[in-house]
């Protein structure tokens, strides 16, 4: 399996390489560079999986090599910034950068960002359609349809339901599935996802009640049901 390779652009050292421990500890190749032109130049040698990048560098702004990698490369970046900064933050946002973690911040936090950010942008070799049963999904049309019927679904119940058609048969936790919803406001709770998934299956399944799609792991959390024969 190929390890994923993260690069890391923080000026400050000791946060830079307590970073790059957790995240080898994580299974990951880390890189680390301490300004905006270290790290640039790491990026074009690398090519990188996923930028961890901050915003406030020395020399070359964080949004500048942001820029620059987004001139030429669909790389996803996470950036880190300062709880003051969010005018750069929406900037660094517009500018493509796919999720944001504010100082100070948790090492936890950060991994768990980055493998949801890789989770997204794995998709390559997903389906544009998924068929399950009687349910079919279109993920670059935005549709689902159960028997040929379009299924009304709100933007969060299809995004949901997107993410458990590309994983079939794998368990995610609440706060997993959390993540990949990129659900951020700070009242939101993992048992957020049990009133999405009621909703949901309302929608989907012949029997709420005896779900055939989306499946309880009791003490876990939920998984997808494999199309016949995967």
């Amino acid at each position: 399996m190929h390890m994923k390779t993260v690069l890391v652009v923080e000026d400050e050292r000791e946060i830079a390489r307590m970073v790059q421990t957790y995240l080898m500890r994580e299974g990951y190749r880390v890189e680390v560079a301490f300004t905006g032109e270290e790290g640039w130049t790491l990026f074009k040698d690398l090519q990188p999986d996923l930028v961890v990048l901050d915003l406030m560098l020395p020399g070359m702004h964080g949004l500048e090599v942001a820029r620059r990698i987004r001139q030429g490369a669909t790389t996803p970046i996470i950036m880190l910034t300062a709880r003051t900064e969010e005018a750069d933050r929406v900037a660094g946002l517009e500018m493509g950068a796919d999720d944001y973690v504010t100082k100070p911040f948790s090492l936890r936090e950060l991994a768990a960002r980055v493998r949801a950010v890789l989770r997204r942008t794995e998709g390559t070799t997903v389906p544009e359609v998924i068929r399950v049963g009687k349910l079919t999904v279109d993920l670059a049309a935005r549709e689902a349809r159960l028997g040929g019927g379009l299924l009304d679904l709100t933007p969060t119940e299809f995004d949901l339901l997107a993410f458990f058609a590309r994983h079939p048969g794998r368990v995610f936790t609440r706060r997993e599935l959390l993540e990949a919803l990129q659900e951020r406001t700070y009242a939101t709770l993992p048992r957020t996802v049990d009133s999405h998934v009621k909703n949901l299956r309302h929608k989907i399944e012949p029997d709420p009640e005896d779900p055939t799609y989306i499946l309880t792991v009791h003490g876990v959390g939920y998984k997808f049901r494999p199309p016949e024969g995967g």
